[in-house]
Formats: C-alpha cells, structure tokens, sequence
C-alpha cells in the first residue's frame, strides 16, 4: 500500500485543483491519501465525487492543516477525520479565514504606500479557488505577476517575510488551541512537519496535554535521523506517527516527484485508522 497524508490542492497554496491531485495521485500509484489545505475542508467533496463519478480507485482521507503562530514560530497542526460540521472547528476555520483576508488586505495597502506596488485584492483572490485559503504564495504570486518583482522567490524575499517593512503577520489561534478543537470535533491532531520548529520537543509535551495524538514524522524535510527522533518522541508520549510529501506543486523540488515518493510505512494507516477507531469508541 502507498500513502501520503499531506496533500494541498488550489483550495489553499496547491497549483493543482482536487481533480488534479486525484489523477496525479493515481499516475503515481498511491492507495490512499489525505487532502490537508490550510485552514479550509473544501476539497473533500470534490475530490470525492469526481472518484465516484469516474469509478476511480482511491480512498480520500479528509484532512486540514492548521496554520498558527505560537512564541515567534510557524506551527502547523494536521486533523484528520474531523466532524467537519461541529460548530467550535466550523468557528476556528471561520477565524483564521477572516485573519487571512485582513492579512491581505493590510499588506497590499503597504505594498502600495511603501513601494508603490499596485495590486488589488481580486488580483491575489483569484489565484485560489472559490472560498480557498488565501497565503503569502498568492501574494508573491500577484506582487509578480503586477511587475513589482522578477519572480516568486524575489517577492517572498522583499516582501512577504518578517523583516520586510510591508510585512504584517496573521492573527492565528494557538496551536494548543488547534489541537484541542480537532480533538472535540472526534478528529486526530498531529503536529505536522515538527523540524521546523525549534521547541518542537518540548510544545509536544503541551500539546499533548492538549489531546495531539500523532506526530507526523515521515516528511520530505525530515533527514533519516529526524524521522528516527521523532517516531522516538512519539513512542515517549504515546502518539501514532504520520508521514506524507507535503504536495504543493509538480516542480522539481516541491512536485509530483515527491507526491508519494518519500517513504512512508503502510504500518502508518493501519495505526492512523485504529485511531480513529479509539476516537469514535470513546
């Protein structure tokens, strides 16, 4: 069996429509997989009914990435299984939709005051699909697309960092607040991706205080000592591990080459879905 449990589609910062992934994820012989957009559920039915439709081969695990900011870092937090209809995950997702909107439109008032950088919200918008997560990749994707840099990476350098001074950082809930509401809406939290952070170790621990239950150790940033680390951390607090490429777009860093390819054990669903089996019992 081969699975990848973080996927993104053009409901948040992905290049590929639902469609897309599904067609992609067959060509690369996946089994299962997870769509994970940031902070939106949107690309579930799509990606389900178009298997139907078709009588495609695929089983969808529906997904969420949680973007939060917590002592200075980015911390991103995976739910898996969710009642996406619970009303305090539905007000988180509200939450960070509106923190997304108001980041936008403060930044593209400095990109104009500061730079004299022209672009207008529709312009960032448009680039994500209909009710879609809008991010930083939009942004640099408009700044360019406006003339106000020679190409993506130029705009994330000059302008969509901390230290830019048209910069402005997102209002986000915390990540223990994150994990907590997944937790009450009878999903599986997982701290994605952890080496990004450098109090990883010891957020865990709060976290799972919180109701994390998994860690995703298998990722394409993770070294073989990494994931080592962290499959030991979780065996420590008594959490199951998660693993997938983290699919953006097919590039050759950060494309169909890694969609599925990283090595992620079959062992990894079967633990995923005795999860959801405890969680649904308790």
């Amino acid at each position: 069996m081969k699975i990848d449990l973080h996927i993104h589609t053009t409901y948040s910062d992905g290049i590929l429509s639902p469609k897309q992934i599904v067609d992609t994820a067959l060509d690369c012989n996946l089994d299962v997989i997870a769509l994970t957009d940031h902070d939106n559920v949107l690309s579930h039915k799509v990606a389900i009914n178009y298997i139907k439709e078709n009588g495609l081969k695929l089983e969808i695990i529906p997904g969420v990435e949680i973007n939060t900011i917590y002592k200075g870092f980015e911390v991103h937090i995976l739910g898996y299984f969710m009642q996406e209809d619970n009303s305090d995950f539905e007000s988180m997702l509200q939450f960070q939709q509106k923190a997304r909107i108001e980041q936008t439109h403060k930044i593209i008032k400095l990109l104009q005051k500061k730079e004299g950088i022209k672009i207008k919200f529709e312009d960032v918008q448009k680039l994500v699909a209909p009710m879609g997560s809008i991010g930083r990749p939009h942004i640099a994707r408009a700044i360019t697309t406006s003339g106000g840099s020679s190409n993506i990476m130029e705009a994330y350098s000059k302008y969509i960092n901390s230290s830019s001074d048209v910069y402005v950082e997102r209002k986000t809930v915390t990540p223990h607040d994150a994990v907590e509401i997944i937790s009450e809406a009878k999903g599986i939290p997982v701290f994605a991706h952890p080496i990004d952070v450098e109090i990883a170790d010891t957020l865990t621990k709060e976290l799972v205080n919180c109701g994390l239950r998994g860690i995703e150790a298998y990722h394409r940033k993770h070294s073989p000592a990494a994931v080592e680390h962290f499959s030991t951390l979780a065996e420590k607090f008594g959490l199951i591990v998660t693993g997938g490429s983290d699919f953006h777009a097919p590039s050759i860093n950060h494309g169909t080459i890694l969609m599925g390819k990283n090595f992620v054990p079959d062992w990894i669903y079967d633990k995923l879905m005795l999860e959801k089996r405890k969680i649904e019992l308790s």
